[in-house]
């Protein structure tokens, strides 16, 4: 059965498994300590354009997203994310098994605006009875989001500015951060997504690796006991150069941003082909989610051949239907999915 469900069916891309191959009968020292956690971490800083970073390898994007959010809050605080948010809506419920509330707000074709975070903080602010709540202690958006749009640079200035007048870190979620910055329109690159944000992650379990993601801090302000923290929540390697090989080896000749590229290409290629046979879309995406709207009997005709996600119902007769391309997506798949949607019966 073909596969559009998502971008982590697959394993890794070859370059990746020839590394860890290359580099297997290696002695290193464990936890991430090792030489090629550190070759990695000294790229991704140079991607980054700056060397006061901190950079650190974690097991995956829900680990992740738990750990970081953790070590940045205090008890009595809670995190803002739009209700479409990953955090609040896919990760079944990993933030309050911290013990830490997501706050939502309402999100504009899955992004948040700065003026809703601006008016939310400022009621907040002059709440006489703030005291009894739970204290907004950061700010946490995806890039790119839920919906697979993006924030123009003038959006995420918007939002870092906000968190900079009421003093909240801003974190960006970057589970497929590749296919974000790669798609169509994208109006940063990763060195000045830095430049705006307090943290954020790197995802290579979405983007050409076996597993593993890329923390990075942008302004030398990871809490001083955040590689305990990442023990604490599990999400911390022995084998920690399992991750940094992995990392090594995608930031080496572009290799990362040009299978993110890959997966750009044929979503496009996708998107043309689902226009062309009059298909409607539930959101315009210009990354490598497409959200398409067909009918219930097509529907359970096409899931008998090909894997894609049921988003939610439309109406009665109706259901979003989300289709995923990823950086080992080729033409032929595309020709096929072409092929199974032309054989309707």
């Amino acid at each position: 059965m073909k596969s559009f469900e998502n971008d982590y069916s697959n394993g890794a891309h070859e370059k990746v498994l020839q590394h860890l191959i290359d580099t297997n009968n290696e002695d290193a020292t464990p936890y991430g300590f090792d030489k090629f956690c550190e070759a990695a971490k000294e790229k991704i800083r140079k991607a980054c354009g700056g060397i006061d970073i901190n950079v650190f390898f974690l097991s995956g994007g829900t680990q992740t997203n738990a750990t970081v959010v953790d070590s940045l809050l205090y008890q009595y605080e809670g995190v803002i994310a739009v209700d479409t948010g990953h955090i609040n809506v896919h990760e079944a419920g990993a933030i309050e098994f911290t013990e830490h509330k997501i706050i939502t707000i309402p999100n504009h074709e899955g992004k948040m605006w700065a003026s809703d975070l601006d008016k939310y903080l400022d009621d907040f602010i002059h709440d006489g009875n703030n005291a009894h709540c739970v204290y907004p202690g950061l700010v946490y958006i995806t890039f790119p989001t839920e919906l697979g749009t993006i924030y123009s640079r003038k959006e995420l200035k918007d939002i870092y500015s906000v968190c900079q007048r009421f003093d909240i870190p801003l974190y960006i979620d970057g589970a497929r951060l590749g296919y974000g910055l790669m798609a169509e329109g994208c109006e940063v690159t990763m060195a000045e997504l830095a430049q705006l944000c307090d943290v954020f992650y790197i995802g290579g379990t979405k983007v050409g690796a076996l597993c593993g993601e890329a923390v990075v801090f942008t302004h030398n302000n990871a809490n001083r006991h955040f590689f305990s923290i990442q023990k604490q929540h599990g999400a911390l390697l022995a084998k920690g150069r399992l991750i940094g090989v992995q990392f090594d080896a995608l930031f080496t000749d572009n290799l990362y941003f040009d299978l993110a590229r890959n997966a750009i290409d044929k979503a496009m290629k996708m998107k043309q082909m689902f226009k062309e046979r009059g298909y409607d879309f539930y959101i315009d995406s210009p990354t490598n989610q497409q959200f398409v709207i067909i009918g219930n009997e097509e529907v359970e005709r096409l899931q008998d051949k090909v894997s894609f996600t049921h988003w939610g119902l439309i109406d009665e007769h109706h259901t979003i239907c989300r289709f995923v391309t990823s950086w080992s997506t080729t033409d032929d798949d595309i020709k096929e999915l072409a092929a199974l949607l032309d054989a309707k019966m």
